[in-house]
């Protein structure tokens, strides 16, 4: 089990405009509170300043302010090499891109120790990895879920680990997903005019802007807010509709943010949940009379969220190439449209 602490955070002198950055500044170095850590516990409600909470990352802090942060302390997780096979697009000696498949977590956990994404990258990696943060081991800059499929790259040393996460946060890298959604997400739906948050761009591009934090009474879930939280902004295109008359898609989504869930969240939201989605409600039954009865049937017992990351680009940290890669629907997916085509 993890404990709670709390730390005691005072703003030195000339602190910067924003919290963040002066909570980034100020906490001690030995915390571990990397910035990115920092703006979650923000989002969550975990930051108090005089016994009240402060979820915005732009708030006004002075000298001598004191801020309470509470957080979970880190569990030791003894990370080994395994030899698991990996689907690797590419690699050079300053990262790797793999195809990640469907029920493989990408970093070790208190819950999953072993048969991570990293224990097989440390196996395959081995004395190539020159070191992240002063230790042998992949550098992570993103996550999918543990049952998404797709493209993840990882860095083998500072450098690349350095600039492949400024990417990241600066929302330059591509990113597309494919994805399988109950319902078709059309400028012409009258019922999405009503729904705060979408709007359309021209080429039938659904737009989706909100903040995301994590949900009150469900830990495992993120929730929708248009007040605190993280700004968040998804974009999603039909790729072919299923069904007589239509009652289900294929769409190609592409993340403007990269938060927890978030095309998850952001298309349940806007009324397409992903087809097999448990957490955020993706159990809708399709009319036989629509997509026949194998289609209503596979759709019904996907076991999964029906998500691919299908294309990933980025510049190249340390030769400045851009790079873009793309990995084909995996097996089931294919499967599923195959049934809802008819």
């Amino acid at each position: 089990m993890s404990t709670s602490r709390r730390l005691s955070v005072v703003i030195g002198p000339n602190p910067p405009a924003r919290l963040d950055k002066a909570l980034s500044r100020d906490v001690p170095e030995g915390e571990g509170l990397s910035r990115s850590r920092l703006a979650k516990l923000l989002a969550d409600g975990s930051v108090t300043m005089a016994g009240q909470v402060i979820t915005d990352p732009r708030a006004k802090v002075a000298e001598g302010d004191v801020l309470d942060i509470t957080f979970a302390e880190a569990e030791e997780v003894e990370t080994r090499p395994e030899d698991i096979p990996l689907d690797v697009v590419y690699e050079d000696a300053h990262l790797i891109v793999v195809n990640k498949p469907v029920g493989m977590v990408v970093h070790p956990a208190p819950g999953t120790p072993s048969g991570t994404l990293v224990n097989a990258l440390l196996a395959h990696c081995g004395d190539t990895l020159s070191g992240i943060g002063g230790e042998k081991r992949p550098g992570i800059v993103h996550r999918i879920d543990k049952d998404t499929s797709g493209l993840i790259v990882a860095a083998k040393s500072d450098k690349a680990h350095t600039g492949l996460a400024a990417q990241f946060e600066a929302h330059t890298v591509k990113r597309h997903y494919n994805a399988i959604v109950y319902g078709v997400p059309d400028a012409g739906d009258p019922r999405l005019r009503g729904v705060r948050g979408t709007s359309f761009e021209p080429g039938n591009i659904l737009k989706i802007t909100t903040q995301l934090a994590r949900h009150k009474t469900d830990r495992q879930k993120q929730a929708v807010l248009f007040h605190g939280g993280r700004h968040a902004v998804t974009r999603a295109r039909i790729l072919e509709a299923f069904g007589k008359p239509p009652v289900a898609s294929l769409i190609e989504c592409w993340l403007e943010t990269g938060r927890t869930h978030q095309i998850r969240v952001h298309m349940a939201h806007a009324g397409f949940g992903l087809i097999g989605d448990q957490t955020y409600g993706g159990r809708r039954k399709l009319a036989e009379k629509s997509v026949g009865q194998a289609g209503a049937a596979a759709a019904a017992s996907f076991p999964r969220q029906a998500l691919h990351a299908a294309t990933l680009g980025f510049i190249h940290p340390e030769t400045g190439e851009e790079l873009s890669f793309e990995a084909p629907l995996p097996d089931d997916m294919s499967q599923l449209i195959a049934a809802l085509r008819g």
